[in-house]
């Protein structure tokens, strides 16, 4: 009698060895074997026939996607909290179960906000700047790069989700005078911080630094635009590690070019890789990291390991240990 066939998983960007190890006992292993992104077609060219496919923002799974897989396709993994980059609707209607990663990043990319708020408001970028191309300047000007403290300063939340708290909770060390936050509803843990539930209006007004900690939805995709930061302080720094694509970047631009607030720090934009030329580039006051919120050794090997486990329980009909409800 031949044995059962092993199911396929095809996976679009190599992940750590351990989570591979683990995959490779249960199932036939496919990897995407270069450094960049999958395009599109080589997408559809790899995936017919597989059982379960793991994927990493930015790549999408679309209808185009699934129906070049077929119809023997039971799960989708992706090492992300966002899905915005996955048909939902899509999978659900072929009973394809999705799986996500939510708290094992949480610590990393808090960890990574409170470093863009820091080095944004110190003004690091114009400091490393200054040391590399002989800028350096003396205590004969009192005012030579003097930057913001966070001390006693008014921190504004956009989302206190996990990440917006965990990143809430670090701050909070440093001694601010107030903490704000905005969302659809109150949160009853943010009363551990003495965080203060306000309109979104209210905290774009009241706060001197306004971090984005949102998850992405049809309702706040543009939410930062020209009225938004017109109606910051021309002191407020802006921080964003949820999605780019929340934000206006040319309107970002222009209100940091015109000193309608005073600078931002990104670890998402639209598009990624942000392009060379883009215009936010050639500021000094903003400071861009490449989507490293999740960049650590120990999250992004808690991702891979827990999308494996929703893999291998998605092609035994078992529920997933991290789904994704549609």
């Amino acid at each position: 009698m031949s044995a059962t066939p092993r199911p396929t998983v095809f996976v679009t960007r190599g992940i750590p060895l351990r989570a591979a190890e683990l995959l490779r006992e249960h199932v036939d292993l496919r990897v995407w074997g270069q450094e960049r992104n999958m395009m599109p077609d080589e997408i559809r060219q790899a995936v017919p026939g597989i059982h379960g496919l793991l994927v990493h923002p930015p790549t999408r799974v679309d209808k185009a996607i699934l129906d070049a897989a077929g119809p023997q396709l039971k799960v989708v993994g992706t090492m992300s909290v966002g899905l915005d980059h996955i048909d939902l609707r899509e999978c659900a209607s072929r009973k394809i179960a999705v799986g996500y990663t939510p708290d094992v990043l949480t610590d990393a990319t808090a960890e990574l906000t409170v470093a863009l708020t820091l080095s944004t408001c110190r003004r690091f970028k114009e400091a490393f700047d200054a040391v590399v191309n002989g800028g350096w300047g003396t205590w004969d000007n009192a005012q030579y790069l003097c930057g913001k403290e966070v001390k006693s300063s008014v921190i504004g939340i956009v989302g206190m989700g996990r990440i917006g708290f965990a990143t809430a909770q670090r701050l909070k060390a440093f001694k601010p005078s107030r903490i704000l936050y905005s969302g659809k509803h109150p949160k009853v843990y943010a009363t551990e911080l003495d965080a203060e539930y306000v309109t979104f209006e209210d905290l774009l007004r009241e706060s001197d630094f306004v971090i984005v900690c949102l998850s992405v939805n049809s309702g706040n995709i543009g939410l930062f635009n020209a009225d938004t930061f017109k109606k910051m302080k021309k002191s407020a720094i802006f921080i964003n590690t949820s999605r780019g694509v929340v934000v206006n970047q040319n309107d970002l631009y222009e209100a940091l070019k015109l000193g309608q607030i005073y600078a931002a720090g990104l670890d998402v934009t639209t598009p990624e890789p942000l392009p060379l030329d883009s215009p936010l580039l050639t500021l000094p006051n903003v400071i861009i990291t490449p989507h490293i919120g999740s960049a650590t050794e120990r999250a992004r090997s808690a991702m891979a390991e827990l999308t494996v486990k929703n893999i291998l329980a998605g092609l035994k009909g078992e529920p997933l240990p991290s789904p994704v409800h549609v």
